[in-house]
């Protein structure tokens, strides 16, 4: 289960072996054996003999920002203690070897773009269907641009692969966003700070996502920080935003669903400095909602696992990857 701290003044301590979850409904034990992250934002607290119990059990802590996103971390010091995986994944980045992963990460995901746009195209009128078929030939001429690109490493031809990528996410979004209901359709992709519903509900997901690929990353011993595709362009663990456009398409399909179903209210946002955030009550069912989602026991590579647990195996098989490179 999933500890979330995301109201003022809620806690969590150690009490008999137990963590003790306090908030506004009053107070419940649960069993760390059952207990597989605890999120923390912005208002609430942990004791310091719950974060050790927590170490003890492998529970992953985090505090996270008002997106959603992990501000912190703490897990046991045994994990990224391997550092020939670490070596390896350098070795790694400089090949061309690289260069073919990172092709089949963009290239699954431009797929899961299309397949979410065909789901989204059987309730649509003729117009809409139009528009759709339009927007996947576009993904489709992208993606086969990606398909014939060649280098000997990645940073020969990433400029490239990200305008490809760029452009055929943008006619992913402006189709999706038409068919939305009114209150939900937004001009373009907004992150930090969101500018819309949908954007703020899709950026606090997002969110979500990178803490949970951010540790099944760390678990596995691999460096988050050495990015393949991404690498410099970003002051943080950029492997993170290279394994995560893998997974996206599901928190895309949490977000699109509770937009479909008018799901959230006006007193699920409110506006702070400029941005447009989730408030509590939307924090709440989105949370809840990414983390039933993720639980759910479906067929993915070959094996029949959670959602968040495929995450992990992705993460163990990467570091295979890397362990049994050979330049």
């Amino acid at each position: 289960m999933h500890i979330v701290l995301n109201s003022f003044g809620a806690s969590i301590r150690k009490n008999n072996g137990l963590f003790e979850i306090t908030t506004a409904d009053g107070k419940q034990t649960v069993n760390p054996a059952d207990v597989s992250s605890i999120s923390v934002s912005k208002g609430a607290r942990i004791s310091s003999d719950a974060v050790l119990l927590a170490i003890e059990y492998e529970v992953d802590v985090l505090f996270v920002d008002n997106t959603g996103k992990p501000a912190g971390r703490v897990w046991s010091v045994k994990f990224g203690s391997v550092s020939v995986i670490r070596r390896k994944q350098l070795e790694f980045f400089y090949s061309d070897n690289a260069v073919k992963w990172v092709k089949e990460i963009i290239i699954e995901k431009m797929n899961n773009q299309v397949a979410m746009l065909l789901a989204l195209k059987q309730n649509e009128d003729e117009a809409g269907q139009r528009r759709i078929a339009a927007a996947i030939n576009s993904i489709e001429d992208h993606k086969q641009k990606i398909r014939k690109a060649d280098a000997e490493s990645v940073a020969d031809i990433a400029a490239s692969l990200r305008g490809w990528e760029g452009a055929a996410s943008r006619r992913y979004f402006e189709s999706l966003s038409a068919c939305l209901p009114e209150e939900y359709r937004f001009e373009k992709r907004s992150r930090q700070p969101a500018e819309d519903k949908f954007n703020a509900m899709l950026n606090y997901g997002y969110g979500m996502l990178y803490g949970k690929v951010e540790g099944a990353l760390i678990k596995a011993g691999i460096d988050p920080y050495l990015g393949i595709f991404h690498r410099d362009d970003y002051n943080r663990p950029a492997l993170v935003y290279d394994v995560i456009e893998k997974f996206r398409i599901w928190i895309d399909y949490v977000v699109i669903h509770l937009c479909l179903q008018n799901a959230m209210t006006e007193e699920c946002f409110n506006q702070d400095e400029g941005m447009l955030l989730l408030d509590g009550l939307g924090k709440r069912i989105v949370i809840q909602s990414v983390n039933d989602y993720l639980a759910e026991i479906i067929s993915f590579g070959g094996f029949e696992r959670s959602r968040a647990e495929h995450i992990n195996l992705f993460a163990q098989r990467l570091a295979s990857l890397f362990m049994n490179f050979k330049s």
